[in-house]
């Protein structure tokens, strides 16, 4: 048993190995990106369902630089079923250079998924964001709102990118937000 146990393992991490967190294809992420400038508090405005957001209003998450040049990630949401605040804290790191926008984040050791800005405002106020693969995308927002114009400009260019915008979430933005823990 321990023998297969071993190999077991082994295809796990090879398998995991083998995981890409590069955008979806044919999907370009910002260039001339600027980590200190994205730092801070991003809000949500829309996303695509998945199950470890779902059923959260109020969802924010605050990027940090670190000295290692990785990215501490604070998300947090209130969920509404359980009438709490929950949080959750990851690591990004960047797929290549600092200066493209697209990262690797993990909440759960080895495993990372994909964080790509596809779209960003120049005075960075807004951010298209996707995951791996079409079925993660986000609104982000250094405001709880954004105007309709940027709104239709961001679902357009969703669109154009091959995600279906009729599948988005609109997150509520009425709570006060916790106090941000000591880093």
């Amino acid at each position: 048993m321990p023998i297969l146990r071993r190999l077991f393992c082994l295809s796990l991490l090879i398998g995991l190995a083998a995981c890409s967190t590069n955008p979806p294809p044919g999907i370009h992420v910002v260039g001339n990106f600027d980590i200190q400038r994205y730092a801070g508090r991003w809000y949500e405005i829309a996303r695509l369902d998945h199950s470890f957001e779902r059923g959260m209003s109020d969802v924010s998450a605050t990027y940090t630089l670190q000295q290692d040049g990785s990215v501490q990630v604070l998300n947090r949401g209130y969920q509404e079923s359980e009438s709490k605040w929950k949080e959750a804290v990851g690591r990004a790191l960047f797929n290549s250079t600092p200066d493209v926008a697209s990262l690797k984040v993990s909440f759960f050791g080895p495993f990372y998924g994909g964080y790509h800005v596809i779209a960003l405002d120049p005075d960075y106020r807004w951010a298209l964001v996707a995951g791996n693969d079409n079925s993660y995308l986000w609104i982000l927002a250094r405001d709880k709102q954004l105007p309709q114009t940027t709104i239709d400009h961001l679902l357009d260019q969703a669109r154009q990118a091959g995600f279906d915008t009729q599948a988005l979430i609109w997150i509520k933005q009425n709570r006060q937000q916790p106090v941000e823990r000591s880093q």
